[in-house]
């Protein structure tokens, strides 16, 4: 790919004649849809207004957007501007927000609503942000509507760019702590295309998609709107919290034939459904998760109800989407998989040797998706970025077969009695036990100040007795005498991500 994304993800469609046909749907009561002519036009005035405003190339636009038909308006006529696009998590805190804004130094903010008690004293003591534009609803004082954004603004054609220009940034999940801003370029996005979207999922025209996972992050920037814009497809787009209600609506209603989630609310919502009884009819032919591992319970029940493995797969900010990934005809539950074509993975140990067969190492990749940078942290880019390999940061074994088994996060390891202990083994073997919908496990120090695991649990009832005992010896005869948790705490839920991903850095914290 050469040039602009925009002309490929967009301006393209209507060369191909699909300009009439819906790219994105919003799933509610009353939702709109734009269409890819639709999309093409708003995403040239979208450009034509940020010149109007002032706003130069390579300035920064924070979207604080929901899942809503803006969102792709937004980001496209951006990019279209050579202005850098800047999606974030619409989950956050005013002071968290501020410190983005600080370091981004964004200056133009577009703010769904909804959003404006959380966003918008951040926004107000940003020394940075010129305009700050409010979708949906009244714009506040100092703010200017949407609509009147537009209004008259000339459409503008996408600026020539190179592949290799930066186009966009994503912040990091804070799985680990702050949040970091990543910097991805304009041939990226198609990589991804070219890679799982083509060779795992086989993406189609006719296919009609549903990310429970958000566009402000990698995961469902790519599932929501790149993968199905390659190819022409129709993604749903739904603004409020994927509960397992609201997301088996939308599957009923609104029939998709790939649906992408997190290992959390796979789980959820087979437990809503075996309570229920009865799961919605939709017509799945794929269905993907990401974020942290799929336990492989959850996975063996999902197929046995819907005749549909879940894909699991691991990708990262940085890597913009999933690189190592089950595949259809392929899949074996409580492993992530293999290399996605097109990308190269391997493990190292602290000296960077590489593992063998058999043993845990850090995993390292390397592909066309890989971001440019982190913005403003030199010394954490060097050593997340080795020339063309990228530190993920987790900890895998390499089987015999060649498939890559979940461990944990490097930081998440820890010994036992001398042996190197997975805190997801024990996770997967807790989630097995009947009582228990989610756990967590972390490393905790008892009376001789040696590390034990410990582990923090969901329950899914909590009106039924639970056998502390009972647990610790099913876990015992699962997976080893020496790896039970010693300490099992039940809370109500875990503290995550907005891509699934439980801090465990505020689990230790608790510990």
């Amino acid at each position: 790919m050469t040039g602009n994304a925009a002309n490929w993800f967009v301006d393209r469609h209507l060369e191909e004649g699909r300009g009439d046909k819906p790219a994105f749907r919003e799933a509610w009561d009353g939702g709109r849809e734009l269409t890819y002519g639709a999309l093409a036009d708003s995403a040239s005035r979208v450009a034509g207004a940020l010149a109007r405003a002032g706003i130069m190339r390579e300035e920064r636009a924070a979207m604080f957007v929901l899942d809503q038909i803006e969102f792709p308006q937004v980001f496209w006529g951006a990019i279209k501007a050579g202005v850098l696009p800047v999606p974030l998590n619409t989950l956050l805190a005013t002071d968290i927000y501020r410190s983005i804004l600080e370091d981004s130094r964004a200056a133009i903010a577009f703010v769904s609503a909804e959003l404006l008690d959380v966003v918008l004293p951040a926004v107000r003591a940003s020394d940075h942000l010129r305009q700050i534009v409010v979708i949906g609803g009244e714009a506040p004082d100092g703010t200017i509507s949407w609509d009147d954004f537009l209004q008259g603004a000339e459409p503008r054609e996408a600026v020539v760019a190179s592949a290799d220009e930066v186009a966009f940034w994503l912040y990091s999940s804070g799985s680990t702590g702050a949040p970091k801003g990543v910097r991805h370029v304009h041939g990226a996005l198609q990589v991804t295309c070219d890679t799982f979207g083509r060779d795992v999922l086989a993406i189609r025209e006719d296919d009609v998609v549903f990310s429970a996972a958000k566009l402000f992050f990698a995961y469902g920037l790519g599932n929501g709107m790149s993968f199905p814009m390659s190819v022409g497809a129709t993604s749903l787009l739904f603004k409020g919290r994927p509960t397992p209600d609201s997301v088996s609506e939308i599957l009923a209603t609104y029939q998709p034939t790939i649906y992408y989630g997190v290992p959390t609310l796979f789980a959820a919502m087979l437990h809503k459904w075996e309570a229920d009884g009865a799961a919605p009819k939709a017509p799945l032919r794929v269905c993907t998760s990401a974020g942290e591992a799929l336990p492989a319970e959850i996975g063996r029940k999902w197929k046995a109800l819907w005749g549909v493995d879940i894909l699991d797969g691991v990708g990262s900010t940085e890597m913009l989407h999933i690189f190592l990934s089950n595949r259809p005809g392929e899949v074996e539950y409580g492993t992530s998989g293999t290399a996605v074509p097109g990308y190269e993975v391997r493990l190292v140990d602290e000296d960077g040797h590489d593992v063998p067969a058999g043993g845990v190492g850090e995993l390292l990749v390397r592909g066309g998706s890989s971001a440019a940078d982190y913005w403003n942290q030199r010394q954490k880019t060097r050593t997340t970025f080795e020339g063309e390999w990228t530190r993920t940061g987790d900890k895998y074994e390499l089987t015999e077969a060649g498939r890559y088994i979940y461990c944990g996060r490097t930081d998440d390891m820890f010994k036992v009695s001398g042996i190197w202990v997975s805190p997801f083994e024990i996770e997967q073997a807790l989630v097995e036990y009947p009582c228990v919908l989610e756990a967590a496990v972390v490393a905790h120090r008892d009376s001789d100040d040696l590390e034990k695991p410990k582990a923090f649990i969901v329950l899914k009832n909590t009106d039924e007795p639970f056998e502390l005992d009972g647990l610790k010896s099913f876990i015992k005869d699962k997976i080893g005498k020496w790896k039970y948790p010693r300490w099992v705490e039940v809370v109500e839920d875990l503290p995550k991500t907005a891509t699934g991903k439980i801090q465990r850095f505020k689990l230790r914290e608790l510990a």
